[in-house]
């Protein structure tokens, strides 16, 4: 924990302005005091805030933040205070604060505001090790799904409400889809495209066969003219040689 975490969220920031923030990751950098430094109301659009393993021990210095649904405060001294949550963060779902000092349930009966709220996880904490401790916080929290990454019948959760958001952009899209999108409209063209070369040639080729047996009836046609040529002939041949024929035997009568 090098870096203090007013540098860093500056660092975050980069050439955005706090309200085009969706998600802000500030894990193991350094708190001022064991208080929220550097994250003010200004980040209006923040969703996910994660600051596991900065040395936090209070909340009560966290700014409002009306649209953050995932907050990360794994691995810090939070002992309670956690009533400032559900003040300035109304809208959470998924809340990590394991491994923190959280003691005993009246800590976690301030999270009771938090009608959104869907996982839970307090693992790591002391109060985690009381007898009856999940089947209580079922009953303190009704709306909880999870907690701990289980279910209330210990079926695990799913990796998409442990790792939810985690991916989301500056401006909270991801293009992903749509990239998909593109590349199989252009698949689908590449397709169509082959097909079409395919008609295509196999149409040059049909002509190709068309053209040529034209040509081929044409010679039939001009070895027939050749024949028939050359039968005249035989026939004008033949009566020239009649005719003289019959010149001689004129001749020799008289």
């Amino acid at each position: 924990m090098d870096m203090d975490m007013k540098k860093r969220v500056h660092l975050e920031l980069k050439d955005r302005s706090p309200a085009e923030v969706c998600v802000l990751a500030l894990d193991t950098c350094r708190s001022g005091d064991g208080e929220v430094d550097g994250v003010t109301e200004e980040f209006s659009s923040l969703e996910v805030l994660r600051m596991a393993n900065v040395g936090l021990k209070s909340l009560s210095k966290l700014p409002s933040l009306p649209k953050l649904h995932k907050l990360e405060l794994s691995g810090n001294a939070i002992c309670g205070g956690l009533e400032a949550l559900a003040e300035k963060c109304p809208n959470l779902t998924h809340l990590n604060i394991s491994g923190n000092k959280i003691a005993n349930m009246a800590a976690l009966e301030a999270l009771e505001p938090l009608k959104k709220l869907k996982t839970l996880d307090v693992s790591g904490c002391e109060v985690s090790t009381q007898d009856d401790y999940r089947d209580a916080v079922f009953r303190l929290l009704p709306n909880v799904s999870y907690l701990d990454g289980y279910d209330r019948h210990d079926n695990e959760a799913p990796d998409s409400d442990n790792d939810e958001d985690d991916g989301v952009g500056p401006h909270g899209g991801n293009d992903d889809d749509d990239d998909d999108d593109d590349e199989d409209v252009s698949e689908e063209e590449e397709e169509e495209e082959e097909v079409g070369l395919s008609y295509l040639m196999k149409e040059g080729i049909q002509d190709e066969d068309d053209d040529g047996d034209y040509v081929e009836e044409e010679e039939e046609d001009g070895e027939e003219d050749d024949a028939d040529g050359d039968d005249e002939a035989l026939r004008g041949d033949k009566r020239k040689r009649d005719d003289d024929d019959d010149e001689d035997g004129d001749e020799d009568d008289q």
